[in-house]
């Protein structure tokens, strides 16, 4: 076959070819450019490799930040055989009662501890995280039987490593480990030593926040020692030891349900408090002259304001449990208020800046000043009650 004759077009001092097949050329419209294979395949890989890396980019750094879950929360429960067969089934009916209120938005797993000394089923993964699994967990918590010997840290282990596979939608707060235990010690790892430093080291090398929370549920007293030890050893607080089913509900139900509450309205009040002095400062600059000053810290007190997004949805999300409701309304007539101050104080500036008196505009942002404080101190009382529940004090 005889080659189609290419005629070639002046383009400057160059010549550009404008028939021909388009093999191996760059079409601009009406001309062709020759582009050689060495040219063509490296071009190619480099604009796959560039596609890859936006898709990702675009995952990472907007897909899943914007759909991750509030909370990551696994709960690694004993199945153990032990003293009192109920036990299990104690700790079966707690976790049912308890992810029932759980957080629409957190993404809750299952994984259980117990077996024989290396065996590769001596702990377990029931169901992975998801936000749409509460009855798959308590369909699962309700199957288990107590059999095996306590292997707690082979379950801390797999445990803290079930939070680094890849892919995984990272909580956009927290990240978590509840642990509901029976027994003190694990029956394959006596050195104490050797367990703190495995867990210390684990938990280091998942590279991301890790919370432990540790609930005894009619430990021994003479393994409590071992268990305030590993608790330690995960950065987790002392564990809350619970006698009866109806202390194991109410501890597993404040941590699952109840702290994260508080967490997120503690946020709010901090960053609110912070706003506080803020403002003050730029009352005082106000009164110095410094209208540079007082305009550039109120700036920053409006923005530290609309900054408590992410805690009042994580509250709004956990709307089925009355804590939450109470807190979150609690929290929003806080912010209301501390909007008044704000702008009260800006009415104050724009007084100054005009030569204005400022008697009455102060007037004015010290009565929504005093509204604000009667608010937070209401909702100081209503998060000390949410604490008090913990140990039954409230």
């Amino acid at each position: 076959m005889t080659p189609r004759s290419l005629k070639r077009r002046p383009f400057g001092k160059r010549y550009v070819i404008v028939e021909g097949d388009n093999s191996g050329r760059i079409d601009t419209g009406d001309t062709t450019v020759e582009m050689p294979r060495i040219v063509r395949v490296p071009l190619a890989v480099l604009l796959a490799a560039a596609l890859t890396v936006g898709v990702g980019w675009l995952y990472f750094d907007w897909f899943s930040p914007k759909f991750a879950p509030n909370y990551r929360t696994q709960f690694l429960i004993d199945t153990a055989a032990g003293a009192d067969p109920e036990g299990t089934a104690d700790v079966a009916r707690s976790l049912r009662k308890t992810v029932v209120n759980s957080g629409d938005k957190d993404a809750l797993a299952l994984r259980r501890f117990g077996g024989e000394c290396g065996a590769a089923d001596n702990t377990a993964r029931l169901v992975g995280f998801g936000d749409g699994n509460r009855q798959e967990i308590g369909r699962a918590a309700a199957r288990i039987r107590p059999s095996g010997r306590p292997t707690l840290v082979r379950g801390i282990v797999q445990a803290v490593e079930d939070f680094s596979e890849p892919f995984d939608r990272k909580a956009r707060q927290v990240n978590r480990i509840i642990v509901v235990t029976r027994h003190g010690v694990d029956a394959c790892e006596d050195d104490i030593a050797f367990v703190e430093r495995e867990i210390r080291e684990r938990v280091g090398a998942a590279g991301l926040s890790l919370q432990f929370r540790v609930v005894g549920f009619q430990v021994p007293d003479g393994q409590r020692r071992e268990l305030d030890r590993i608790a330690t050893a995960a950065k987790a607080p002392p564990p809350v030891y619970a006698e009866s089913a109806a202390d194991l509900d109410r501890t597993l139900d404040w941590f699952s349900n109840a702290e994260p509450v508080l967490t997120s309205a503690q946020r709010i009040v901090d960053t609110l408090n912070t706003t506080v002095d803020q403002v003050n400062a730029a009352i005082r600059a106000v009164k110095d002259g410094r209208l540079d000053t007082a305009d550039s810290t109120l700036s920053r007190a409006r923005t530290a304001v609309n900054g408590t997004r992410p805690e009042f949805d994580d509250l709004a999300d956990r709307a089925g449990n009355a804590d939450a409701r109470n807190v979150n309304e609690a929290a929003d007539r806080l912010r209301r208020k501390q909007k008044q101050v704000v702008d009260a104080a800006s009415r104050v500036l724009e007084a100054a800046e005009a030569g204005s008196p400022l008697d009455a505009r102060m007037k004015a942002f010290q009565r929504a000043a005093a509204h604000y404080n009667d608010e937070a101190k209401g909702m100081n009382k209503l998060l000390a009650a949410l604490r008090g529940k913990l140990t039954g004090t409230s």
